[in-house]
């Protein structure tokens, strides 16, 4: 007999056991680092609420392949299994499924960002709107 399926709610709570998350001011400490910031926002949110500079954007649906270390599709900044990477989401729920398929990967040091986007953007942390970004 299997065991009775888990919710997202469950799953999520889970996973964030496995690893420590980071606060809007540990990120941006980190950012200023050796951590690779990675916005999984979509467009639309990107364009909305603006972007945090020096993070890379990479859509959630292309993460694992840009960041893998051995795949064939990587960016530049995935030079290997010990890269601290840092996933934001808009509120902190998809960059915790995203940090643990990081970690699927065998990049260990993934993380994400406690409250996501958002709350870097209410601790009052550097935010470049997205049309300024555009013409840089």
């Amino acid at each position: 007999m299997s065991a009775a399926p888990q919710g997202i709610d469950a799953l999520v709570d889970r996973l964030r056991t496995t690893y420590t998350r980071l606060s809007p001011d540990e990120a941006h400490a980190a950012s200023r680092g050796e951590a690779l910031l990675v916005d999984i926002r979509y467009q639309a949110l990107r364009e909305r609420d603006g972007l945090i500079p020096g993070a890379v954007v990479v859509e959630r649906n292309e993460l694992e392949w840009r960041l893998d270390p051995q795949g064939s599709h990587r960016l530049p900044e995935a030079t290997g299994h010990d890269l601290r990477v840092v996933v934001i989401c808009n509120e902190g729920y998809a960059s915790t499924l995203a940090a643990a398929s990081l970690h699927a990967l065998g990049l260990h040091r993934a993380t994400d960002l406690t409250g996501g986007f958002q709350a870097w953007k209410s601790a009052g942390l550097p935010v470049t709107p997205a049309k300024d970004a555009a013409r840089a």
